[in-house]
């Protein structure tokens, strides 16, 4: 099975899907494709409601089940959809298909019930599900992205009100780009050494103040480091945590055991988890089946994200999904 067929993995207030919702959005796509002949074509106007002439609608495809987020009060479906693959310098393969195939894309996921968005600055995806929302109602879906601190320059030469004031500019700009009043998960992006707690104090006030205000409903880190992973797992401030983690530890921040080890002991201190790289950025493609049935067994993660690029990756991912149901998750 070649790597291309299989999903890859990207580094609202309450959202629950209404199956009504769903079944109306596919009543409309179906009559659509009746007067197109049948097909139906991912390259429609930006915005339309369309799938790919590959990935018809097909009721085969199970809707990820929508869980709770830890302690957050935030609902969101059991996968999300990644905008990530290979980004950086505010560009990813996702945004690199153009507005008409990533805006197709984050449609089909959303008509499969895939109910939450994994953004971030440092892949250019916000004006991208900006354009989604024309169709998807902002609050039926869980918004998450990611702050890139080394925008700002060297820590050792930028003030901390400095740092603290651009946090704010930043948060606002997010929700400027994506049109929405609030963010529901704004991540740290990429911790790679243990001391993120102490350099980063003043852009953690400034989320703590958007949490405060509504602009945010909950702050944590994405994780490239096993140290700063095992902060995040011990602080106080952190809601929740973005971990990279599979069955043969490709792309991860450690050992298998280790990751699990320090994932174990931030379940118990209450973090929500969500995890990434489940098919260690397809490295492991041709081991999906295996590497999915390691997310949900081992009781670790609320959800995950996945970087499917295609509607078909989505679909094979959501059919893994329901294959093996989740374990229960470790509680405190």
């Amino acid at each position: 099975m070649s790597q291309r067929n299989l999903p890859t993995e990207s580094d609202s207030r309450q959202s629950n899907t209404n199956p009504s919702d769903r079944c109306s959005r596919r009543s409309l796509l179906t009559a659509t494709a009746a007067l197109s002949a049948g097909t139906m074509h991912a390259g429609a106007a930006i915005g339309a409601e369309s799938e790919s002439p590959s990935a018809p609608i097909d009721d085969d495809v199970p809707p990820p089940r929508q869980i709770q987020l830890g302690n957050t009060g935030i609902t969101m479906s059991r996968v999300g959809q990644g905008t990530g693959m290979h980004g950086g310098n505010r560009q990813s393969d996702h945004t690199r298909q153009g507005f008409e195939k990533l805006v197709a894309l984050l449609n089909h996921a959303y008509d499969r019930g895939v109910t939450f968005f994994d953004l971030a600055d440092l892949y250019g995806s916000h004006v991208y599900f900006r354009e989604a929302l024309r169709t998807i109602p902002r609050d039926k879906v869980t918004v998450l992205s990611k702050l890139w601190t080394r925008y700002d320059g060297p820590f050792e030469k930028i003030a901390p009100s400095h740092r603290k004031q651009a946090a704010k500019t930043t948060i606002e700009r997010f929700c400027h780009e994506i049109a929405t009043d609030h963010l529901d998960i704004l991540l740290l992006h990429c911790m790679t050494t243990p001391d993120w707690s102490e350099q980063l104090q003043p852009y953690m006030e400034a989320f703590d103040e958007a949490k405060k205000s509504g602009k945010l409903r909950a702050v944590g880190v994405s994780c490239h480091n096993l140290e700063a992973l095992k902060i995040a797992s011990q602080s106080d401030w952190v809601d929740v945590i973005l971990a990279r983690i599979n069955p043969h530890g490709a792309k991860m921040d450690g050992k298998v055991d280790d990751v699990v080890s320090v994932l174990t002991e931030a379940r118990k201190n209450g973090k929500a988890i969500i995890g990434m790289k489940i098919y260690g950025e397809g490295t492991l493609a041709d081991k999906a089946d295996e590497c999915i049935r390691f997310a949900q067994s081992n009781g670790l993660l609320d959800t995950m994200t996945v970087g499917a690029e295609t509607p078909e990756q989505m679909d094979q991912t959501l059919r893994l999904i329901a294959k093996y149901p989740a374990a229960p998750l470790i509680t405190p």
